[in-house]
């Protein structure tokens, strides 16, 4: 379910784990893939996930899973 204009701060875990699992599925893993935790300090709580840094073939990897994906 997509939800533009707000986030839901009770399923960024799950959200996270989701994209976890759909990259290993296309055998991607980002190390750093997590919640961000500052986000939260705020008024206006806001549920980040940080993708973190990747390598040159870890990005071109999730390059060809997202233009395999928009193909279909």
């Amino acid at each position: 379910m997509l939800n533009h204009g707000y986030n839901e701060i009770d399923d960024v875990d799950d959200c996270t784990e989701a994209l976890r699992v759909a990259l290993a599925a296309n055998g991607i893993t980002l190390p750093s893939l997590g919640v961000e935790l500052p986000a939260y300090a705020g008024n206006y709580r806001i549920s980040l996930i940080v993708l973190g840094n990747c390598n040159t073939a870890t990005a071109r990897m999730l390059t060809d899973a997202l233009r395999k994906a928009a193909a279909q």
